[in-house]
């Protein structure tokens, strides 16, 4: 199994804790101290499965709007962005939940055109103010069609740690990494009005993979 990158400093801290508690349970408890130490390596089981990276196959994608993570679509909306667009757009809104790959990926290709980190707060990630409130990034990808797609990380109520790559000029591949968010959250994906979607509330996406909605033509 491929582990991400950002899981390194994670599973090497909570091993050697781990180790120490197990240490120091069977020197007072002896046999008692398995009682402590198998749910302790159960734990570590689940944070070592949360940091799997698994392989996808990409594939090139020019109009096609890609699911930027692995999760449930929970908001198919019209909305107003004041950050970037400075207008009315489609939001379409992935939640993570901790069991998901958090590997976060670029939904179009094109190039890197804007990203900004947001502090904030951390409220539940299917809240539908935490797209504004929350801790957060925003990255803005103009694409090979010519449109402006605006994206974003939302730190939730366990996640706290935001990872994101890019720098502006880059270039972006849909289905490619540019982030990880740890321990459950949300991405929403901002797109124009005369988007094609091709997907629905309640949707399982499987992110690099799905096609959430189609461009227009340029």
């Amino acid at each position: 199994m491929k582990l991400h990158k950002e899981g390194k400093g994670t599973l090497i801290s909570v091993i050697i804790a781990i180790i120490v508690i197990s240490a120091v349970s069977y020197y007072f408890l002896q046999n008692w101290a398995l009682l402590i130490i198998v749910p302790l390596l159960v734990l570590y089981g689940f944070i070592l499965w949360f940091f799997r990276n698994p392989e996808r196959d990409i594939k090139d994608q020019v109009e096609n709007v890609i699911a930027p993570v692995d999760g449930k679509v929970v908001m198919i909306k019209e909305v107003e962005d004041h950050e970037f667009i400075k207008g009315k757009c489609l939001q379409i809104s992935i939640f993570m939940s901790p069991l998901n790959v958090h590997v976060c990926r670029y939904p179009v290709t094109g190039e890197v055109i804007y990203k900004k980190y947001h502090p904030g707060k951390f409220l539940v990630a299917w809240h539908e103010k935490s797209s504004e409130l929350n801790e957060r990034t925003s990255v803005a990808v103009k694409t090979k069609t010519n449109h402006q797609v605006l994206f974003r990380q939302i730190a939730g109520y366990v996640a706290r740690r935001i990872v994101f790559y890019p720098e502006i000029g880059d270039a972006a591949k849909a289905g490619h990494e540019f982030g990880f968010i740890k321990f459950g959250s949300r991405m929403d994906v901002f797109l124009p009005l005369d988007i094609e979607v091709k997907c629905k509330i309640g949707d399982i996406t499987t992110g690099g993979i799905d096609v959430i909605a189609k461009l227009p033509q340029a």
